[in-house]
Order: C-alpha cells, then sequence, then structure tokens
C-alpha cells in the first residue's frame, strides 16, 4: 500500500495499554500527542514521550479509552481530527463496532485492532515501550480504507507485535476463552484466600502465585470486559460449572480425578510456543542462590557469558530463608550448557531434568 510513513499519532486514553504505545512508537522517532480527561494522567503520559509535540496534524489517531467510551470519544475526535483515520485497541470488538456504525461515521475510516497484552497493574506509571514485543496483535481488515490499514498495521509492527488479521465475532470468541475466562477463574481462586489463617497463606508456592496473579487486575476495567463479552463467555463459564460438579461427585473415585487431571494435561499442551509456534518442551534448570542483593543480576550475566537463551524462570523462596531456587527453563543443549558453566564458576547447580 502507497502513502506517506507514520509521522505523528495522537492517542486518547493514557492508561496502560495507551502509554505504552506512545512509548513504543515515541522511541522510534514518531510524534506522539497523548490526551486522556484525567489531565494528571495526560500530563505523566506525555512527559513520558520522547518528542516535543508539534502544532501539525496526527496522521493517525488511536482510542485507547475504556470499552464504554469508544463511540462518544470517536464522536468528539471526530469534529478535531483533519485526518479522519481511526483505530481502537479494545478488548472485545463487536459492541464497540456495532455502536462505531450507528454514529453515521463512515466506517471505514475505523479500524478495529486489540494487542494481546498487558500487565495486572494499570496506569501511565505502568507503561513499558517493551509491552507488545512478540505479542499477537489481532485486527479486522473487513472494509477498512487502504491508507488506514497501511497505518494501522506501521503502529503494529513499529510496537514489535504481531498481527493476526481475524472478523471481530471470531475474536470475542477467541479472546473469551484464552483471557477472559482465565481472569474469572483467577479471581475466583483468589476470593477463596478471603478468611483463610495467615499461617495457611505462609505456604504459598508457586502454584498459587502464578494461578492468581492476573486476580489482581483492575476491577473497573474487567467489569466493562466481561459484560461486553457476556455472550460467548456463558456457555464457557456453564462448562466449567459442569466439570468441577462432575469432580465433586466423584472425588472418591481416584480413576476419575485422573483423568480430570489428564484432561488438564491435554488442554495445556495445546497451547502453542512464542508467535504461535509449536509448543516446545523445555529442560529445567535448578540453581539455589544466596538471599542477598546481587545474586539474580549475576546469574543473568553468567547466562549471558555461557551465551543460553533462557526462555522462562520461576523463583521459590519461602519467609526466614537464607536460600532461594531458581529454575531456569532452556532448551535441552542450552540447560546442560549452563549447567556445566555454573558448576565450574561454584554455582550450587543441579542437574537439568
Amino acid at each position: 500500500m502507497e502513502g506517506v510513513s507514520l509521522q505523528k499519532v495522537r492517542i486518547v486514553g493514557s492508561g496502560l495499554i495507551g502509554t505504552s504505545i506512545g512509548l513504543a512508537l515515541s522511541g522510534k522517532g514518531i510524534e506522539v500527542e497523548m490526551a486522556d480527561i484525567d489531565h494528571a494522567s495526560q500530563s505523566l503520559a506525555q512527559d513520558l514521550m520522547r518528542l516535543s509535540v508539534s502544532e501539525r496534524s496526527s496522521d493517525l489517531t488511536i482510542i485507547a479509552s475504556p470499552l464504554s467510551t469508544i463511540s462518544s470519544v470517536l464522536s468528539s475526535e471526530i469534529g478535531t481530527s483533519i485526518n479522519q483515520r481511526f483505530m481502537d485497541i479494545s478488548s472485545v470488538k463487536t459492541n464497540p463496532l456495532l455502536d462505531v456504525s450507528s454514529l453515521g461515521f463512515d466506517i471505514s475510516h475505523f479500524l478495529p485492532t486489540h494487542p494481546m497484552a498487558g500487565r495486572e497493574v494499570g496506569g501511565a506509571e505502568s507503561a513499558r515501550g517493551d509491552l507488545f514485543q512478540g505479542r499477537p496483535w489481532i485486527i479486522d481488515s473487513t472494509g477498512v480504507d487502504g491508507e488506514l490499514l497501511r497505518l494501522g498495521c506501521e503502529v503494529i509492527q513499529l510496537c514489535g507485535g504481531h498481527l493476526v488479521d481475524m472478523p471481530v465475532r471470531a475474536h470475542d470468541q477467541a479472546v473469551a476463552l484464552v483471557s477472559h475466562l482465565p481472569q474469572i477463574l483467577s479471581s475466583t481462586l483468589a476470593a477463596q484466600l478471603e478468611g483463610a489463617p495467615a499461617q495457611w497463606l505462609d505456604l504459598a508456592g508457586s502454584g498459587l502465585r502464578d494461578t492468581t496473579r492476573i486476580a489482581a487486575s483492575n476491577p473497573m476495567l474487567w467489569r466493562e470486559i466481561i459484560s461486553a463479552n457476556r455472550e460467548p463467555l456463558a456457555p464457557l463459564i456453564e462448562k466449567v460449572i459442569e466439570d468441577l460438579q462432575e469432580l465433586l461427585s466423584h472425588l472418591s473415585d481416584e480413576t476419575a480425578v485422573e483423568n480430570f487431571i489428564k484432561d488438564g494435561n491435554r488442554g495445556r499442551a495445546m497451547i502453542p510456543g512464542k508467535h504461535g509456534g509449536v509448543a516446545r518442551n523445555y529442560t529445567y534448570l535448578p540453581v539455589v542462590i544466596q538471599d542477598k542483593p546481587g545474586q539474580l543480576a549475576a546469574l543473568f550475566e553468567e547466562c549471558a557469558a555461557a551465551q543460553v537463551n533462557v526462555e522462562d524462570l520461576s523463583i521459590e523462596h519461602s519467609p526466614e530463608q537464607y536460600t532461594g531456587l531458581i529454575t531456569l527453563a532452556l532448551s535441552a543443549p542450552d540447560a546442560q550448557k549452563l549447567f556445566q558453566h555454573l558448576k565450574s564458576k561454584g554455582w550450587s547447580a543441579h542437574e537439568p531434568r
């Protein structure tokens, strides 16, 4: 597609996602103008941008405001924008697109998108310019103006996202399963901890921490997302309830319990690896470190020195314990290579498994 390269972008919404997009773009030399009804958030987000704001008009307006405000923000922006090109980044696509269509606005000038990235903490202060690196960024290109589509794709490329073109209804069904249901289940599990004795919670390990991490998410954000995507979510929730009721009625049947866990094994194995690639079976290298400053950084320096690629890691550390267990996930050859390297440097590394 032909057209001038992106030079200036206006981002309406100075929360985590909007500010992170701004940081990614400004880091690539794109001029970014931040806007928000909360002037403190707007001021902080704008100060984080590398380049000052000029008087030139924006090539593209990105709507990064809350889900329920998309149509009202678009109505307001239409009257002030010279270049009528808009894209959104909302977590639900069908309802917002219907709302925008009802405005009488040329829908070809609106590109629905959704970057599949985030954090359990929000706000401009939590923004990261690398938030979208290697993450899927979904668009629906159906009927979209060619120049707008080119600019939207350029934004995704500059942010490091992996573009996926998918119709909005399929998007909403997909994210209900892979994003919204996990949030609901994480919040459900974490809610069971209320009132538990403190000494019980002191026993919590990585399993509980991993499965409840996103339970710390913003309730105001998620009440909109879950309500807006209720239709594809409802049958998924009903299936979870059905599976749990089936387990409850067979708790004394070891075979039924084993099959319940095996069902989870098969589902877990279906999750692809990085960038949607084939799932990888990692080799895990346990390393015991002392509980003192700089140990984790020093371990990463050794990984760099050994020229190995660490895919993931977990940290186990109990209260009042003077050591911690770092488990590194690597390919089998890298795990063996790093094991030998760490042993030669005096680290307490254990046989990869």
